[in-house]
């Protein structure tokens, strides 16, 4: 018997590789942290290339497994770039991982971190962030016909209260409030908050859509949810960036209107038209004319414009345009022991009246006149 057991012994040294015999698993260490921003990154997989061994990471980005050190260590975290390294004689490593360009558009933002789209199922939509850039001053002007499944419209064009309404698929809720949930760095926000956000401070901008809402946020999102990120600092040298727009604000169709002339005929025609068709007695006087004939002849001839006076009061009252502006100026930067990130914003608009100058006849500016200053500072 012993000598049977000895031979087994024997077969398996002769046909082991010596290779495994020789490299004996170590305890290897290691923490995994983001290459911009030096955090920690919790959940990253380390995996042993072609097996099925690996650990996660904890809390504080670190790791703990056994390796030969002929095996390779794969680690990998959603939204940034895989690295491969040899475990070697190390026992101690610091991994640094960088956002991976090519996956961005695969990943959103939802209520408690970051997820892949596929693995959400729901309808989310992402928006590119140079769609919402603009000539106007106001956010919600950007979503009508840019966003899928949100219907927006706007009830008045008068600056400072021209907020574009909308709907995420429709109204789901009657009696109640029905414009979606406004979610801005995690805070809730009302339409005004949205619509003065500067469109070059936004990072990211998500709508949720369906039953994803609800299920993330409670019956508050039974309407959509609209989420906002803004911008932070970055590391890596200081970057200004600057933009100017001017545009021209003017109605997009306005009603002929008939002038004093023609509404004196048409005045007099509907009173004979009346009386012509009530019935009266033969001995019934018909109703004179309003508009005698001699005043409407004198209006026409402009004679004496103060007695007869023939006026649009459209063209005495308003513009048929006006100019507006707007400017933004960021600066972003920093290092590893602190980023920052300041940015400020101008705003001018103006209505369509017109402004009587001549001669100071009247010193009151009845126009609508809007100088509105953003000023934003983010430092981490």
């Amino acid at each position: 018997m012993n000598k049977q057991v000895k031979f087994i012994f024997y077969l398996i040294f002769l046909f082991t590789p010596f290779s495994l015999m020789s490299q004996s698993q170590t305890l290897v260490k290691g923490k995994v942290i983001e290459a911009d921003t030096k955090q920690p990154i919790p959940g990253a997989t380390i995996m042993i290339d072609k097996s099925t061994r690996g650990v996660t990471t904890d809390v504080d980005g670190t790791f703990e497994l056994r390796a030969a050190p002929n095996e390779k260590l794969v680690i990998s975290f959603i939204g940034l770039e895989s690295k491969t390294i040899v475990v070697g004689n190390e026992t101690y490593f610091e991994v640094e991982l960088s956002p991976a360009v090519s996956e961005l558009d695969e990943v959103t933002v939802v209520a408690f971190g970051k997820q892949k789209k596929e693995s959400v199922i729901a309808s989310i939509e992402t928006v590119e962030m140079g769609d919402l850039k603009i000539p106007s001053s106001n956010l919600t002007h950007a979503f009508a016909g840019k966003i899928p499944g949100v219907i927006s419209y706007q009830i008045t064009g008068e600056p400072g209260a021209d907020n574009a309404q909308f709907f995420v698929r429709g109204v789901t809720t009657f009696g109640y409030k029905s414009n979606p949930l406004i979610l801005i760095d995690g805070f809730e926000a009302t339409t005004d908050d949205l619509a003065r956000i500067q469109p070059d401070d936004v990072e990211s901008f998500s709508v949720l859509k369906d039953a994803s809402a609800t299920v993330l946020y409670g019956a508050r999102g039974a309407n959509g949810i609209i989420l906002v990120s803004t911008k932070g600092g970055t590391e890596g040298k200081v970057k200004i960036s600057a933009r100017i727009d001017v545009n021209i604000s003017k109605p997009t169709q306005l009603l002929e209107l008939l002038d004093g002339v023609e509404y004196m005929r048409l005045y007099n025609n509907a009173l004979v038209s009346r009386y012509d068709d009530m019935e009266h007695d033969a001995d019934d006087i018909p109703t004179p004319p309003w508009y005698s004939e001699e005043k409407i002849r004198a209006t026409e001839r402009g004679d004496n414009p103060m007695i007869y006076p023939n006026i649009n009061w459209y063209d005495m009252l308003f513009k048929n345009g006006t100019t507006n502006s707007k400017a933004n100026i960021n600066i972003s930067g920093g290092g590893k022991m602190a980023k920052y990130y300041v940015a400020g914003g101008f705003d001018y608009e103006t209505g369509l009246l017109k402004v009587d100058n001549q001669d100071n006849l009247n010193n009151y500016n009845s126009n609508i006149k809007i100088n509105r200053f953003n000023l934003r500072s983010v430092s981490s």
